[in-house]
C-alpha cells in the first residue's frame, strides 16, 4: 500500500489550478486551428483566430484564458493500492483549490448557498470531485473548470428506448442549436446515454474529460459522434453565434447499460475553451 501526504495533494491542486486557467491544451488549440482552416465564414475565422491570440497571451503573461475561471471540478481517478496520509482526498483537494484561486489572482465564483445566502465564499470552494477507482497505486487529479455560461444550457431527457438512436440524436442537436451565442461557441458536447437519471449527467460531464476529438472506442458509437457533429455543424450558429459552419469543436458520447423502460440522455457543453488539466502523484 502506498502513502500519498496531504500536503503533496494539495501542493499538486494549488499548481493544477493555475495551470487550468492559464494554459489552453494542446488538444484544443489543435482543433481550433482545424476549424480555422475550413470555417468559410470571414466573420467566424476572425474569431477562431482571436482565440489562438487569446490562448497565447494567458499563457506567456500567467493570466486567464477567461474572466470566468469556473467551478472547480476534478475527476479524481484514485487507485486500490494507495491512500492519502494526513487527512481526506476531498478536503485535499479543496484546500488546494483555495489557495490556488487565491494565490493565482482568479475569479472566485462559488456562493454558500443556492437560494437563501448567495454570498460568495471567497475561496471558490466547495469543488465538485467525482472519484473513480482504479487498479494500481497512482492517484490522477484532472481539473476541468466549468464556466456558468456553458454549464448552464446543460439538459437531460427521459427518452423512451423505441426513440432509440435517432431520439437521442435529436435531442442532443436541438439542445446544442438552441442555446445559440450562450456557451460561446465552438463548443464541446459531452453526452451521457444509460444509467439513470444523475449518472447520465454524470456521464455527460465525464466526456468532456476526453481528449478533444478523440472518438468513442465503440465504432457505431463514434459514428453517432459524427453524426451529431455534422449536424450541429450545419445549424449555422457558428463562433460565438454569429454564423459559420463551426458550433462544435467535438462531440464526446460516454455511454453505460440502463433500465429496460428507460433511456437517460444528458447534454454538457464545453465553452471553446475547454480548460483542464492533470497531474498524476
Amino acid at each position: 500500500m502506498r502513502k500519498i501526504n496531504y500536503k503533496t495533494v494539495v501542493e499538486a491542486v494549488e499548481a493544477l489550478c493555475l495551470k487550468a486557467a492559464y494554459e489552453l491544451p494542446e488538444d484544443v488549440e489543435n482543433v481550433i486551428k482545424e476549424s480555422l482552416a475550413v470555417e468559410e465564414s470571414p466573420l467566424g475565422k476572425s474569431i477562431l483566430k482571436q482565440y489562438l491570440e487569446n490562448a497565447d497571451i494567458a499563457r506567456n503573461k500567467r493570466i486567464p484564458i477567461c474572466q470566468d475561471t469556473g467551478a472547480a471540478v476534478f475527476l479524481a481517478e484514485v487507485g486500490t493500492d494507495c491512500f492519502i496520509e494526513g487527512g481526506s482526498l476531498t478536503d485535499a483537494v479543496k484546500q488546494g483549490t483555495a489557495a490556488g484561486y487565491k494565490n493565482g489572482y482568479l475569479r472566485k465564483s462559488m456562493v454558500e448557498d443556492p437560494i437563501f445566502d448567495r454570498k460568495n465564499t471567497g475561496d471558490n470552494t466547495p469543488v465538485i470531485v467525482h472519484l473513480l477507482e482504479t487498479e494500481g497505486d497512482i492517484l490522477k487529479l484532472t481539473l476541468a473548470p466549468k464556466g456558468g455560461g456553458s454549464e448552464n444550457m446543460s439538459k437531460t431527457a427521459m427518452l423512451k428506448p423505441l426513440e432509440g438512436e435517432q431520439g437521442v440524436i435529436d435531442f442532443v442537436v436541438k439542445t446544442v442549436t438552441e442555446s445559440g451565442a450562450n456557451p460561446c461557441p465552438p463548443t464541446i458536447v459531452g453526452v451521457g446515454i444509460g444509467g439513470d437519471f444523475e449518472y447520465a449527467a454524470f456521464l455527460a460531464k465525464k466526456a468532456l474529460f476526453r481528449r478533444t476529438g478523440e472518438p468513442h472506442p465503440d465504432p457505431r458509437y463514434a459514428e453517432m459522434e459524427h453524426k451529431i457533429l455534422k449536424a450541429v455543424n450545419e445549424s449555422g450558429v457558428g463562433p460565438q453565434g454569429l454564423g459559420g459552419r463551426t458550433t462544435a469543436f467535438a462531440v464526446h458520447i460516454e455511454k453505460t447499460g440502463c433500465h429496460i423502460a428507460s433511456l437517460p440522455v444528458a447534454v454538457n457543453l464545453n465553452c471553446h475553451a475547454a480548460r483542464h488539466a492533470s497531474v498524476s502523484i
